[in-house]
């Protein structure tokens, strides 16, 4: 079983990443400490995607460092990902049982949730993380679920659980003081100036939960 706690947890996103490639940003996220690298690019193609996720694995696998793919669990089996992360539009293409069938033990399977019953509906599915959110406001999501879901969730799940959404340095304390032990983010790092820096600082805050 992988070892979720204490880890940042970054998410590409091209669009806001000032210009700079994947590659750099993922490159500059694993020195400033993040462990957990996702490739997630709404507006591009499969293809696209796939071509991405080799390279952005490559950098992953040197610096041993988690490498997931969003969505395509196809992709993730055939490049050799170390997970799948999924969203709750995807289940209701494909459960996560299907899924399950599909990759067997070879990838880990991640699965958003934005309430306290869909975490406890994830919980009971056979997946190896949770993610609860978007905690704060962001740029994509038009609702928030807030900081006070965190203990109920906590409470009532056992798989690792987390945290998403609109988190920065000038909340995260905020966040893990209601006891979650791992945050993911976007803006936070791919659109920083410094984007070691600004991994770094998120890292020194999560490590000391």
């Amino acid at each position: 079983m992988e070892n979720f706690d204490n880890k940042l947890y970054v998410i590409t996103e091209s669009a806001i990443s000032k210009g700079r490639s994947n590659e750099e940003v993922v490159r500059e996220a694993i020195k400033g400490g993040a462990e957990i690298i996702q490739l997630r690019e709404k507006e591009w193609d499969k293809e696209q995607i796939k071509e991405e996720a080799v390279k952005l694995l490559k950098i992953c696998k040197e610096n041993n460092v988690l490498f997931i793919v969003n969505d395509y669990i196809d992709v993730a089996m055939e490049i050799g990902a170390d997970g799948v992360h999924l969203g709750q539009s995807d289940i209701s293409c494909m459960s996560i049982e299907e899924a399950r069938e599909i990759c067997k033990d070879k990838l880990i399977i991640g699965l958003s949730t934005h309430s306290v019953e869909q975490a406890v509906d994830a919980d009971q599915e056979d997946v190896d993380y949770i993610t609860i959110g978007p905690i704060y406001k962001t740029r994509t999501k038009d609702f928030t679920v807030g900081v006070e879901i965190i203990k109920p969730v906590l409470d009532n799940v056992h798989k690792p659980v987390i945290v998403i959404g609109g988190i920065n340095k000038n909340n995260i304390n905020e966040v893990l003081g209601q006891g979650v032990r791992s945050v993911a983010v976007i803006s936070a790092v791919v659109a920083a100036e410094d984007v070691r820096k600004a991994a770094s600082e998120l890292v020194e805050k999560i490590k000391k939960v």
